[in-house]
């Protein structure tokens, strides 16, 4: 039960606080949401310290027959495409119930919904079975459209319809893929180790790749399919941003890799062209969307549709190294954009607005806010992929795995770096260089609550900038034998055709 103790922690904190008692007092029930977190994410630090890096297969496995009728089984394990997920689904739930308002209406149900997406978030990333995968991804769904839906901005209820009609057609996409892939295949079951197993003609495969890229790609999001991300975040609380672009997007990117990548290997060899073109048309489109932007957090929105274009590039390519740098990515990605959205979030709680054209010279030492620029800044160099940071070694691995496959389009992805560092350079000239603005002359003082969250983030960002093996340890091995054995099946499926077909020779 060590992988059902990440479900059931917060299923139960959940539980205790919507449920019982009456009487629970808001303070409490952050209290108690707070530690349930902390702890799960403790767990999380035990079963990294518990891992074996070396071990290519499923570890901590648990396994229980659910509704054997259709081979639906309650399948858990973890490897290293898993693990830092996890870890980092954990941190950000916490720093997300941190630095909710203590003063926020319906508090017992709020935090609720934070834990149940936190226990709907890990299951998807520890799900072995497609069905139980599904689920999981379901789960997620419904507390994530209330947080917004109800503890949103003025069109908050616009944004959470909005996500949640493409999230349910995500999922319609997804569960037709994952039953036709059984269904077809002749599995018996829907377990991941299963399907491995199974070859089928490339035609089908094609057709259900399409539906989990295009599942996925709505997730992750990829243009055209990300109109919902900007609605979303913009009426989203702080926290809840916190949640969406560091963690709920990363299971787009998971699936991708898990799904698509490993279980439809020669169709993925097949399309890898297309989906790299794509990548680089989002990685453009999201930059420039992002330059264009008035609004702090909608550029920071924008900018995430251009950094998961890194991942899907770095995915299409299919070298260890490429795709352990789509790893590194989702890891790096989530970190930065957590910080960046909590940062925004205090500008505005104390400056009273996000707009660039009103927000002047926040960094002034004395009346402004100093140290929230300084780590703008931090945050800033670290999404434009300064060395030192980790969004540069990501960026940095992606491209280099990348390149021998698809030269032209890594060349045109690498743009997107020098992009991001221009609207994120307009971002911090605007809004802290310069003279104060006289509209956000008396700010409130920001206590070191405030920014303790995003000062934890920073130091990680630095600490695995300048030491990325600390987080490549646990995954090279589980990402290196993926891609072996996706390039082995794609191999022998091209030989076995070569031997088969109909020979040219004739005699005279």
């Amino acid at each position: 039960m060590m992988l059902s103790a990440l479900i059931l922690l917060p299923l139960i904190g959940a539980a205790l606080i919507g449920f019982y008692p009456a009487s629970m007092s808001g303070k409490l029930s952050r209290g108690i949401a707070l530690t349930v977190a902390i702890l799960t994410f403790l767990w999380t630090i035990f079963l990294v310290i518990q891992f074996n890096p070396t071990d290519i297969g499923q570890q901590f496995a648990e396994s229980l027959p659910w509704i054997d009728v259709i081979g639906f089984n309650y399948s858990l394990g973890i490897d290293g495409l898993s693990l830092p997920l996890l870890v980092l689904n954990g941190l950000l739930t916490a720093i997300a119930i941190y630095s909710s308002d203590p003063s926020l209406q319906r508090p017992r149900f709020y935090y609720s919904l934070i834990l149940l997406l936190n226990a709907g978030v890990s299951g998807a990333f520890l799900a072995q079975d497609l069905l139980l995968f599904f689920l999981f991804y379901e789960i997620e769904l419904i507390p994530l459209y209330l947080l917004i839906a109800i503890w949103g901005g003025a069109k908050r209820g616009y944004a959470a319809t909005k996500f949640l009609i493409y999230t349910a057609f995500s999922g319609i996409l997804l569960l037709a893929s994952f039953l036709g892939m059984v269904w077809l295949s002749g599995a018996d079951n829907f377990g991941l180790q299963s399907l491995q197993l199974t070859a089928l003609p490339l035609t089908t495969q094609l057709i259900l790749l399409a539906g989990i890229t295009i599942g996925f790609g709505i997730k992750m999001p990829l243009v055209p399919l990300h109109t919902w991300l900007p609605d979303a975040h913009v009426e989203a609380s702080t926290p809840i941003s916190v949640l969406l672009a560091g963690v709920l997007l990363k299971l787009g990117t998971y699936g991708l890799l898990r799904f698509g990548m490993n279980l439809l290997p020669e169709a993925w060899a097949y399309v890898a062209p297309w989906l790299a073109t794509w990548a680089v048309i989002s990685v453009l489109y999201g930059a420039s969307c992002a330059i264009a932007q008035t609004d702090m957090k909608k550029m920071v929105a924008y900018s995430s549709v251009g950094h998961m274009g890194y991942v899907l590039l770095a995915a299409a390519a299919s070298t260890p190294l490429s795709v352990l740098g789509a790893v590194m990515q989702m890891i790096s990605h989530g970190l930065i954009s957590a910080m960046l959205f909590l940062l925004v979030g205090v500008v505005y709680q104390k400056a009273g607005s996000r707009d660039l054209d009103v927000l002047h010279g926040l960094l002034n030492p004395e009346r402004g806010l100093p140290v929230i620029g300084t780590l703008m800044v931090v945050g800033v160099m670290a999404s434009a992929g300064i060395p030192g940071m980790v969004g540069f070694i990501s960026e940095f691995i992606v491209f280099r795995g990348s390149f021998p496959i698809f030269p032209l389009q890594t060349l045109i992805s690498m743009l997107g770096t020098g992009l991001t560092a221009v609207y994120f350079l307009i971002l911090v000239n605007k809004a802290f260089f310069g003279r104060l603005s006289a509209q956000v002359l008396n700010l409130p003082r920001v206590y070191w609550s405030d920014r303790a969250p995003a000062l934890i983030l920073a130091i990680t960002i630095v600490i695995f900038g300048v030491q990325p093996n600390w987080l490549i340890h646990w995954t090279e091995a589980t990402i290196t034998a993926m891609v072996k054995t996706q390039n082995l099946v794609v191999a022998t499926s091209s030989e076995l055709k070569i031997e088969n077909a109909p020979s040219s020779d004739f005699n005279l």
